[in-house]
């Protein structure tokens, strides 16, 4: 998630490099990371590949939970799914108030949740991800050294969803250290969990650290994957 394309509520760019939706240095970084990581697959990787038929999309992210050296486990239900990058369609900490004086919608058209919110390395209010993750097949890479194919299986009965990563990665193997992401809930009934109480001093978050606590708020702290690609047959 890239803060290089944020802008504010009027539409203006805040850092140096203008919005554009031609082909920029982001879409040039993941293709790079894209190639770098099938390179790096493992024979049975890139065996997994041949027999499944995978689609290049643009990219995705994967908001996770779990052990940072679990290759599997049975809790999908609670990852979600971000079909477009969050970060340039984010809103900074310092426009919060514009955001609630246009009722809660961003300029990106998403609507910002005062009891359900989340938060970049950047200090950028980011849109929810889709819950849950939808079963499937993806490709997916944390920038470095590794590429994994997740598999998420169909919702259980009991409404857990198992999920494993081939390759023999785990998830912090394919969690992009650059990419953190907060989820911030009222730890109580009032109105005390809120943007205004986020500390702008506290980012942007270094690689790899948890994202800062906000009076008021529960916390829970994601892993980012990129998904470079998808199975044809994922819905």
């Amino acid at each position: 998630m890239s803060r290089k394309q944020e802008q504010n509520l009027f539409g203006q760019s805040k850092s140096d490099c203008p919005v554009n939706d031609g082909f920029s240095r982001r879409d040039l970084l993941v293709a790079g990371i894209a190639v770098a990581a099938t390179l790096m697959a493992s024979p049975a990787a890139l065996a997994q590949s041949v027999r499944t038929k995978f689609r290049r999309i643009p990219t995705q992210y994967i908001a996770a939970l779990g052990d940072p050296q679990s290759g599997s486990g049975n809790n999908a239900q609670e990852w979600g799914l971000w079909r477009k990058d969050p970060g340039p369609r984010g809103v900074d900490l310092d426009d919060y108030e514009k955001l609630r004086g246009r009722g809660g919608v961003a300029p990106a058209k998403w609507t910002f949740d005062s009891t359900d919110w989340w938060l970049e390395e950047n200090g950028l209010i980011m849109e929810q991800p889709e819950f849950p993750l939808p079963a499937g097949l993806y490709r997916v890479t944390g920038g470095r050294e590794v590429e994994a194919v997740l598999t998420v299986h169909p919702m259980a009965s009991d409404g857990s969803q198992h999920w494993e990563l081939d390759n023999n990665a785990s998830i912090y193997d394919v969690t992009h250290l650059r990419c953190r992401s907060g989820r911030y809930t009222p730890a109580s009934s009032d109105d005390s969990c809120s943007p205004a109480e986020a500390k702008k001093s506290t980012f942007p978050v270094r690689p790899g650290a948890a994202m800062p606590v906000v009076d008021g708020c529960n916390k829970q702290d994601y892993a980012v994957f990129i998904v470079t690609a998808v199975a044809v047959d994922n819905a």
